[in-house]
């Protein structure tokens, strides 16, 4: 059986030739992003100057098994399948009966999850013959994928990094210009949107709302530019779907199906990346998972937001989309999971905790970074900071498995090292890290700010 599992992480072939597409098994469908303007849905036409023509087929979608582009799949080849691998040491450490596997997504080029995205996005650009791609980036691990796969088809990459980011983790800009991309530090003086928020708050720490302004103002402004997100959208979740299609197959050959399954949750790509497929399974009965999101309590959409229509950038040049959210003018602190720093949650996914569909909780970046150190210490894999928030978890319930005897099968997503967050590392280390818990009245006040849609 090992063997066979092996031979499975390993073998190239094994890399999905479709992603999967979750609206298609829903039982109700999500609600429709509406024109900021006309409060009518959205359709192709408004999405244009921002997407390419397949991308947007993607995002509205509801073809079950979409087939990925062979293009795509030979770049895949650089790192896919991913290992997924059993936490035995950790395990021991925690004296638990509960057997833990992660899926290891911190082997790619720019040591994330990211790429499985941003591959296809910039190889669908480069078909409609666009020269430039304009993003955000929070931690970096985005900036860095879609500056790695711009590369790849020789497009332009211009990135706009949250400041307390662009700050924290410098190497992760330094790799952005490794692979070809213009990064700035939002906001930033370049745009009209970042320049405004420099006037009213010269040392805004930034958020993921403002660099997405930047970065949609710029794109918009340029025909042969186009805008690329990395979380949130339903075609970026779409995308990510290859971590779980691949899981369902090592865990078979592993002999085991998950009882829990635990992902950290920031817009959402690498949560849904991992658990859409066992969703489906779940929808038609094949196994039953409980299925758990965890954000960080100093920006909790999920267990803290408003579900309503709200805009996904702070300067509201993008269409309305009913999600969790803290409001689009909500400036998150500057905890170190800086891709977990989004105001909404992807409305794909908000529609499904509407459903009841998975569980959310929240979790103090203190105790998240020393179940990093834990598993650094025991596995070896140093994580990045938002995999610490569901490693968070998958410690407490491993301990809760200790008191009650339970032998039960975790399944997370490590989806990314943290090599370029050894700083961050430092800080807690040295007792310097501090907690974040929101004030509720933070929250109220940015919510006051909703569009009346």
């Amino acid at each position: 059986m090992m063997a066979e599992a092996t031979r499975i992480l390993l073998d190239e072939s094994r890399i999905p030739r479709n992603w999967y597409n979750i609206v298609a098994d829903l039982p109700v469908p999500p609600p429709p992003p509406l024109h900021p303007v006309t409060s009518e849905p959205v359709g192709p036409d408004d999405l244009a100057p921002l997407f390419p023509a397949e991308l947007i087929e993607q995002e509205v979608s509801a073809e079950r098994f979409p087939a990925i582009p062979e293009s795509v799949r030979d770049v895949y080849r650089l790192w896919r399948p991913t290992p997924l691998v059993r936490a035995r040491r950790l395990e021991r450490s925690l004296g638990t009966p509960a057997r833990i596997y992660y899926k290891y997504e911190g082997g790619s080029p720019s040591g994330s999850h990211k790429p499985n995205t941003a591959v296809p996005q910039a190889y669908y650009n480069a078909r409609q013959g666009i020269r430039r791609l304009t993003t955000e980036t929070g931690a970096g691990q985005w900036g860095s994928a879609l500056a790695f796969a711009c590369a790849q088809y020789g497009l332009e990459c211009e990135v706009w990094m949250v400041r307390a980011s662009y700050d924290q983790k410098p190497h992760r800009r330094s790799l952005m210009r490794v692979y070809g991309a213009t990064v700035h530090a939002s906001p930033s003086p370049v745009t009209s949107s970042g320049a405004g928020i420099l006037a009213e708050y010269p040392e805004s720490p930034g958020s993921l709302g403002i660099a997405i302004s930047e970065a949609v103002e710029v794109a918009g402004s340029d025909p042969e530019t186009r805008y690329a997100l990395g979380s949130v959208l339903n075609h970026v979740l779409l995308h990510q779907t290859v971590i779980g299609e691949e899981a369902i197959e090592q865990m078979a050959a592993f002999g085991e199906a998950p009882d829990l399954i635990v992902g950290c949750a920031g817009g959402g790509s690498n949560f849904a990346g991992l658990t859409f497929p066992f969703l489906r399974e779940k929808l038609a009965g094949r196994m039953d998972p409980v299925i758990r999101a965890v954000e960080p309590e100093a920006c909790p959409s999920l267990t803290r937001g408003t579900y309503a229509y709200d805009f996904g950038d702070a300067a509201g040049f993008t269409p309305l989309l009913k999600m969790h959210t803290l409001g689009h003018g909500f400036i998150p602190d500057p905890i170190h999971a800086g891709g977990l720093r989004y105001h909404g949650m992807s409305p794909l996914l908000s529609h499904m905790y509407e459903l009841g569909m998975f569980e959310a909780v929240a979790r103090a970046q203190t105790e998240c970074f020393e179940a990093g150190l834990r598993f650094a210490r025991t596995e070896g894999i140093v994580p990045a900071p938002e995999p610490t928030h569901a490693l968070a978890e998958v410690v407490a319930e491993a301990l809760r498995c200790r008191e009650t005897g339970e032998e039960k099968v975790i399944l997370t997503a490590l989806c990314g090292h943290g090599h370029f967050d050894l700083n961050a590392y430092d800080r807690y280390l040295s007792g310097e890290m501090e907690d974040f818990p929101l004030p509720q009245e933070r929250i109220d006040t940015a919510l006051a700010g909703l569009p009346g849609a």
